[in-house]
């Protein structure tokens, strides 16, 4: 195990999509040590029932507590949907979700007020974004869409061409008729087809990407010190099977060579 650190940061998703995030925070912040977990094993979290993800997030929580990390940022936005106020109160360090910064971000970006959200089945029934965004602007229209075969295009490695351009005009069609201005990524897998939504929404519309926003609530926790030093270690554990996900990751990370530990059990 990696020393402790004040400044080590562990993020958690159910396989591949916190790795946006990660990206994100390791443009922003390369200082700290990183220890990120994809629960491969249990992945998609999106079709699953409230308290099973709850007790997914808790079980992935207190592995990355053990590495002695100091920040946690729940890399999903279905666990932050289901678990965060509950990881929040139960752990003594700071957790970190993907869906208040991006209501955040949406809501300073858009001009209209009409803001759409995209994401997996149960973030989209949890209504936790159109809560978000209406107890900071109750006078903003929000559209959601549940997006369930944008992850398995994602995690097979099908982020563009016809087929991925078809899923995005099937989903996308409705917010595009109600003239959105913003829209939300409520999963941290979909940056990944950000080309295809931003090509069929047009380049008038603005694309919320969590990790942003989360680097940047991040920084401001820290302080700016962490953005300019010397890069830390990235350390990638997973549940299940190592091979598919060091490939992948190194795509999502833009060549980075990835070398996931395999951990058998919480």
């Amino acid at each position: 195990m990696t020393g402790s650190s004040p400044t080590s940061i562990g993020l958690f998703d159910s396989g591949l999509g916190g790795l946006t995030v990660l990206r994100g925070m390791l443009r922003a912040l390369p200082g700290p040590n990183y220890f990120y977990l994809g629960d491969n094993a249990r992945f998609p979290y999106g079709t699953k029932g409230h308290d099973t993800i709850v007790r997914y997030a808790r079980e992935c929580s207190q592995f990355l507590v053990s590495q002695e990390v100091g920040v946690l940022i729940v890399a999903c936005n279905t666990a932050s949907a289901a678990a965060l106020h509950v990881l929040e109160n139960e752990l003594s360090i700071p957790v970190i979700g993907t869906i208040g910064p991006a209501v955040r971000q949406a809501l300073s970006r858009s001009k209209s007020g009409k803001i759409g959200v995209l994401g997996t089945n149960a973030t989209i029934a949890s209504g936790v974004y159109r809560q978000g965004i209406l107890a900071l602007d109750a006078t903003a229209r929000v559209s959601e869409q549940a997006c369930p075969l944008f992850v398995p295009l994602v995690e097979a490695g099908m982020l563009r061409g016809e087929i991925v351009d078809k899923v995005v005009e099937l989903y996308l069609k409705p917010l595009k008729e109600q003239r959105v201005d913003t829209v939300i990524l409520g999963c941290t897998h979909y940056p990944l087809l950000v080309e295809s939504i931003q090509a069929f929404m047009g380049p008038d519309v603005s694309i919320v990407e969590c990790s942003d926003a989360i680097a940047s609530d991040v920084v401001a926790l820290l302080g700016p010190k962490e953005s300019s030093a010397a890069p830390g270690r990235v350390n990638y554990f997973v549940t299940d099977e190592v091979g598919r996900f060091n490939f992948l990751a190194s795509a999502f990370l833009e060549g980075q060579v990835v070398s996931a530990v395999r951990i058998d059990s919480f």
